[in-house]
């Protein structure tokens, strides 16, 4: 299970509406004190909750399992007088849910027919939307519900007093598009197929679950886990609100464990052990699972299994109140936060890559593999990975031939990093000028040597590209790709030129992770060799020194004053592909993750070239060399990313 890192939010001013209509939910896990047995006292302290919660803007408010009564009452249930009360604090409760503007859901134990059941009452709009009761009753070990409740499956009734009860029930709210919620009762998750599991294959975006789970040694993280992983499976929300430690402790103790998840990502969790309320408050993004649903050919493909009845509700405007967006937000989406385990993330990538080169140079029986060596990132990490795989494929290191070009915008410090870093790893370099070369093919074309246009600079792109693939002839060999993941989306490679290779290695890599892997193997992997030689690299301004130098030997060139900073394209590709972001909201999240850094205006202006860049340029995608995936977002067109090179970009 993925543990997402909170972030501070700034304090913007931006209604809660607005929130809403990207998507965004709030909920609530809450774990109140409590009064065993005392329905009253109960009942003030849960109308407390309510208020509070709403005041930060929640909208979906989650209770514990029984939490009018308590869940360790025991024998208590069997008695009239608790029942009833129980039962009649439910009036106060919803009609305070009208104040709130929230769906909130209490447990109780609910006399039916002549038998008791462990139910989940889901209030709102000031009424009592309908019952929901335990499917599977624990009555082993410590448990023994069987001796007070009956299972859901005794049930014959479908209403009570005109109210809806059964397992089949969800609850839609017409005025918050996506929130569908479905219902099930804290053991009912520890089964082999949950009700949730249902549910959602019914439409249900929104899991809730009041439960009464007690505390042993390695019970929390397994039901952290047990709670993502049914997020994930069932591409929803989950919210989990357990009974805190008022609950009796005869012989076992209650925590008040709340959890909120999202698709295999925990967004909250509360302080465990705590007499006082603890509550879990998350902005849970019903668009986004959504997109997922649509994306997952096993969703789609799995049958709905049961019928379920509607409960329609409205919700009315949201509460203003709390932070902006209560979710972890990263400017650097593809970097692993802080805290991530760097070691890890980094050799599961390198090996990634690595394995994808050394299977290829298997195929191929290659002798050789030809680099460009420019002394930028991208060449660096390819020649980095490249190292790693001849040893995967047990090829010598004399096997890699990096090969640096310099040209009209070849820098010293380039060139220089190029050599000093071949030195270093023990890397054969060969020094092939192509001024001499490019300016005969001006000559030949006809082309003005002064025009420096795009004909100038894309000669140079191809004479290169020229040189490795004939250079890879001579040796036995083939050409690596150095190009990354955020080039292929703005389409910033010439084609049939630095676009072309025989294998794409960093085809899958961004560049914000490109920094982040050259950081780690100066710092982990190449301390004593290169270990300088990669920071100055990194340092570098990113520059494809096409144009000529200044008359003082500067670099003239910067791609991110041309096309934008990277890290805004990083973060408009992530949301863009990964999660299908309209632009509107990706604008409005770069503006709360950038605030300080980037202004609205300028966040605008280049989100407008991302995604006009992106439309443009699938046709370089389209026939882009074989590379390998190594996150969540690629743009293969034979797997991840199938679009028209014709599309004419109007989703803005």
């Amino acid at each position: 299970m993925i543990h997402a890192k909170p972030c501070r939010m700034p304090d913007l001013p931006i209604p809660a509406y607005t929130r809403e209509s990207h998507g965004f939910l709030r909920v609530a896990a809450v774990c109140p004190e409590l009064v065993l047995g005392d329905v009253e006292a109960n009942t003030a302290i849960l109308r407390r909750e309510m208020a509070a919660q709403a005041a930060l803007g929640a909208r979906l408010i989650v209770f514990p399992e029984l939490c009018l009564t308590g869940y360790s009452c025991a024998d208590l249930f069997h008695h009239a007088a608790l029942l009833s009360r129980a039962r009649d604090g439910l009036k106060p409760l919803a009609a305070a849910t009208v104040d709130t503007g929230a769906a909130v859901i209490v447990g109780l134990p609910l006399l039916v027919e002549s038998r008791l059941y462990n139910v989940a009452a889901v209030l709102a709009e000031g009424r009592l939307l309908g019952f929901v009761p335990k499917t599977f009753l624990p009555n082993s070990g410590e448990f023994y519900e069987r001796r007070w409740f009956s299972p859901a499956s005794t049930l014959v009734a479908t209403e009570l007093d005109g109210i809806p009860i059964g397992t089949d029930l969800l609850f839609t709210a017409h005025d918050v598009p996506g929130f569908v919620l479905g219902v099930e009762i804290c053991e009912d998750l520890w089964t082999v197929i949950p009700p949730s599991s249902h549910a959602a294959l019914a439409g249900a975006t929104v899991l809730a679950n009041p439960s009464a789970s007690d505390e042993v040694l390695g019970k929390a993280p397994y039901r952290r886990a047990l709670v993502g992983q049914q997020s994930a499976r069932c591409l929803a929300a989950y919210v989990y609100a357990g009974a805190g430690a008022g609950e009796s402790s005869t012989d076992v103790v209650y925590s008040g464990h709340g959890l909120v998840a999202e698709n295999g990502v925990l967004l909250a969790e509360t302080e465990r052990f705590s007499f006082q309320t603890q509550a879990a408050l998350a902005d849970v993004d019903l668009q986004r699972l959504q997109h997922e649903r649509l994306k997952s050919a096993a969703f789609r493909d799995d049958e709905a299994r049961m019928a379920f009845r509607r409960v329609g509700f409205s919700l009315g405007a949201p509460r203003a109140g709390g932070p902006v967006l209560q979710r972890p937000l990263s400017a650097h989406p593809f970097v692993p936060p802080p805290g991530a385990d760097r070691q890890a993330v980094c050799e599961e990538i390198f090996a990634i890559q690595a394995t994808g080169l050394a299977r290829r140079l298997r195929q191929t029986c290659s002798r050789s593999v030809v680099l460009g060596l420019s002394g930028g990132l991208d060449s660096t990490l390819a020649l980095l990975v490249l190292i790693e795989a001849l040893q995967r494929a047990d090829l010598p290191r004399s096997a890699a031939l990096a090969v640096t070009m310099p040209g009209f915008g070849t820098t010293q410090r380039t060139l220089g990093n190029a050599e000093k870093l071949a030195q270093a790893l023990g890397v054969r370099l060969r020094t092939i000028p192509i001024r001499a070369a490019v300016e005969q093919h001006f000559a030949d074309i006809g082309h003005p040597p002064s025009l420096h246009d795009i004909t100038f600079e894309n000669a140079q792109a191809r004479e290169r590209t020229q040189i490795l693939m004939d250079v890879a002839n001579q040796t036995g060999g083939l050409v690596l790709g150095t190009g990354d993941l955020s080039e292929a989306a703005l389409g910033w490679c010439t084609f049939n030129g630095d676009h072309m290779s025989m294998y794409h290695v960093n085809a899958g890599v961004p560049k914000t992770l490109v920094k982040y892997l050259i950081e780690w193997a100066a710092t982990e992997l190449y301390a004593a060799e290169a270990g300088g030689i990669l920071h100055d690299i990194i340092d570098t301004p990113i520059s494809p020194e096409l144009l000529p130098l200044s008359s003082e030997g500067q670099m003239e060139q910067k791609t991110e004053e041309t096309v934008g900073p990277y890290e805004l394209h990083d973060f408009f590709l992530f949301h863009f592909v990964r999660h299908g972001c309209p632009a509107e909201k990706i604008l409005w999240l770069a503006e709360l993750a950038f605030a300080g850094k980037y202004d609205a205006a300028v966040i605008a202006r280049w989100l407008a070239v991302f995604l006009r860049r992106f439309a443009q340029n699938q046709f370089k995608r389209s026939s882009m060399p074989d590379g390998p995936k190594v996150g969540s977002v690629a743009l293969s067109p034979r797997g991840d990313w199938r679009m028209p090179s014709d599309w004419a970009g109007t989703l803005e």
